[in-house]
């Protein structure tokens, strides 16, 4: 699968320049911090004509090259990105006051959590036309239901890669995670809420479980599966490891699987039953940002047929986008995993916001890494 017309895949790109050269150098602009004080005469606070620029906060790698160097030719508008590395680092960065950024890319329950946290504002869909784009599966979720905030960015699954030539075709289950013949051969993410979900999933249990019983059982399979790990890792961390041999499984994020399997065909792709995760990472506008009708902008501009098409065939991740699907790359579309059956889609949760549930979520985490 080739990127941007070259013949340098995306996989090799990375390996030779590694993530943050890619980002550095797919954009016409600098990956730099905004000012986090809100702008004063000529921007959106101010109530006159906005400044030509906008401050996109985001995942790091998560636009095309095209995307922005598009954005700002068809817009004049300047786009400057700084990077985060979590959710909860998101929201902090926002509660702790900043106003700098125009748009963000929270995942589907911060959403909810921003809301209640009153660090986001409603959109202006009257100057988001390109809304009608979005499929009918990817609006009204339940941390947005009136997708008032929000609307989605990309979305996608988590499960497991692995390598199929070294230990054979897995069965369908959560198990082979916890199966000792694979010790120091597996890793799981570094995230409270996906690691706890699997050992959920695992008893047939919701990602969102309240339980205390439940939550009890989830720690008890967690701590019987950490002295098998090789650790607990970001999904960019575990996609090589898996992909040099390292280890043989691992808990990853849809897009980093489907990136290692255009690279390696011994590698792949596993969404286990009975349940597993399907999240959306979504564009919102902070409260206090200094050019919101750029980020309508913006936003209306991801929502494009043909830029969410080259984001997604950029990012390895799927669109929620229904106009943009004749534009995937077909070898993408093929991977196993990458178009999903009915049966499947059917039995994908989305994490939710579990309000107080949260510090036990944590609790549970920080004691099964330290056990």
């Amino acid at each position: 699968m080739q990127r941007r017309g070259t013949s340098i895949s995306r996989g090799k790109f990375l390996k030779m320049m590694g993530a943050a050269g890619v980002a550095g150098s797919t954009l016409s602009v600098l990956s730099c911090q905004p000012n986090t004080s809100a702008t004063g005469g000529g921007g959106g606070s101010g109530g006159g004509p906005e400044e030509k620029e906008l401050a996109l906060y985001n995942w790091s790698d998560y636009v095309a090259g095209s995307t922005i160097p598009g954005f700002q030719k068809e817009t004049g508008i300047k786009v400057t990105q700084d990077f985060f590395a979590s959710n909860e680092d998101l929201l902090g960065k926002l509660q702790a006051g900043a106003t700098g950024y125009d748009v963000i890319v929270p995942s589907d329950y911060m959403v909810a959590i921003m809301v209640k946290s009153d660090v986001i504002q409603k959109l202006d869909k009257s100057k988001i036309p390109n809304i009608k784009n979005v499929g009918e599966n990817y609006m009204g979720l339940s941390y947005d239901p009136n997708n008032e905030y929000s609307l989605p960015y990309q979305w996608g699954t988590t499960g497991i890669l692995y390598n199929k030539k070294e230990v054979g075709k897995l069965d369908s289950s959560w198990d082979a995670m916890w199966d000792k013949q694979f010790e120091g051969k597996m890793a799981m993410l570094a995230d409270s809420r996906e690691t706890i979900g699997a050992a959920l999933y695992k008893l047939g249990y919701s990602v969102n479980s309240k339980n205390q019983d439940q939550l009890q059982e989830a720690e008890a399979e967690l701590k019987k599966q950490q002295p098998l790990l090789r650790g607990y890792f970001a999904s960019t961390e575990v996609r090589p490891l898996v992909m040099n041999g390292d280890i043989l499984l691992g808990h990853v994020y849809s897009g980093d699987a489907f990136l290692a399997m255009s690279e390696n065909e011994d590698l792949d792709y596993l969404i286990p039953n009975p349940r597993a995760t399907r999240w959306t990472d979504n564009m919102s506008i902070p409260n206090g940002a200094p050019h919101p009708d750029n980020a309508n902008k913006f936003i209306n501009y991801i929502l494009d047929a043909k830029v969410g098409a080259a984001l997604s065939n950029y990012t390895y991740y799927n669109t929620p986008n229904e106009a943009s699907l004749p534009d995937i790359d077909p070898a993408l579309k093929d991977l196993p995993g990458y178009t999903l059956a009915s049966d499947i889609f059917e039995r994908l949760e989305v994490i939710e916001d579990v309000g107080k549930t949260t510090r036990e979520y944590e609790r549970i985490f920080t004691e099964v890494k330290s056990a």
